[in-house]
C-alpha cells in the first residue's frame, strides 16, 4: 500500500471518534506498529487533530470533514497556486495553514512510484518552486494543442543547466508538482521534465506530427 493511501485509510478509521490502539490499526492495514507510530506523527504534524499516545491509542476530535471532491487538473492547478501565494505571505498563521492544507491534500492525492534515479520527492518541494512552474503552463498548453516544438532551458535535479528541443505531449499533476512528458530531440527518446525546473521556454516555429515511436501512445513510463 502506498503511504498516501495508508494515511487516508488511517483518517477514515479514526473518523468514528473512538479510541483505536496502534496494534489494531496495524493489523487492519497489515503493517508494523512502528509504521503506524510514524504515520500518526505525520498526521499530527500536518494538522490533523489526532489525540493519543503510544501504548494507549489514538482518536480524532473536532475534525472538519469535507465531502469527497473530484477535481479537474485545472482546479488542482488553481488550488496549488492559491496555496503557493498564501504560503509566501507574511502572516505566519496563514503560512502554517497553507502548509497544513497542502499536507492534507498530498495525503489523499494519487501518486505513482518512479525510478529512484529521477530523485522525485513529490511532497517536499517548496511552494515557491511550484509557483515558478505554474508560470510556464500557458505556453506549454498552447504548444501541446498546436503540436509546436519548444526550446527549453532546463535545470536538472543535480543543478546542471541543459538546452533541449522537445515535442511536448502531456502534462500531469503529482501533488504540488507538475511534470511534462515530451519527446526529446537531443536524447532521441521520451523524457519527463519537472515544470518548476524549467528556467526559460521558447515556442519554435516548427510544428510536428505524430510519428511511430514518438507519440504519447508509444510512451511507456515503466520502460
Amino acid at each position: 500500500m502506498r503511504r498516501s493511501d495508508r494515511l487516508f485509510d488511517i483518517i477514515q478509521i479514526l473518523r468514528d471518534g473512538k479510541l483505536h490502539r496502534a496494534q489494531d490499526i496495524a493489523d487492519r492495514l497489515e503493517v508494523s506498529v512502528r509504521t503506524i507510530y510514524r504515520d500518526m506523527d505525520t498526521l499530527v504534524a500536518s494538522g490533523v487533530p489526532v489525540e493519543g499516545e503510544r501504548g494507549v491509542g489514538y482518536m480524532v476530535r473536532e475534525q472538519i470533514t469535507l465531502p469527497p471532491l473530484n477535481l479537474t487538473p485545472a482546479e488542482l492547478e488553481a488550488l496549488n497556486l492559491g496555496m503557493a501565494i498564501v504560503a509566501e505571505a507574511a502572516d505566519p498563521d496563514l503560512k502554517a495553514a497553507a502548509t497544513s492544507l497542502a499536507d492534507k491534500i498530498d495525503a489523499v492525492l494519487p501518486t505513482q512510484v518512479v525510478a529512484e534515479a529521477d530523485s522525485w520527492k513529490f511532497a517536499v518541494y517548496p511552494f515557491a518552486d511550484a509557483a515558478r512552474g505554474l508560470a510556464h503552463m500557458a505556453p506549454i498548453r498552447a504548444a501541446i494543442k498546436s503540436r509546436q516544438k519548444l526550446r527549453l532551458s532546463y535545470r536538472r535535479i543535480d543543478g546542471v543547466l541543459t538546452d533541449r528541443v522537445i515535442r511536448p505531449l502531456h502534462m500531469e499533476y503529482w501533488g504540488r508538482v507538475w511534470t511534462l512528458t515530451a519527446w526529446c530531440e537531443l536524447r532521441q527518446g521520451f523524457r519527463v521534465f519537472r515544470i518548476d525546473l524549467i528556467e526559460a521556454i521558447l515556442p519554435l516555429p516548427e510544428v510536428f506530427a505524430d510519428e511511430p515511436g514518438k507519440s504519447l501512445s508509444d510512451y511507456d513510463p515503466h520502460a
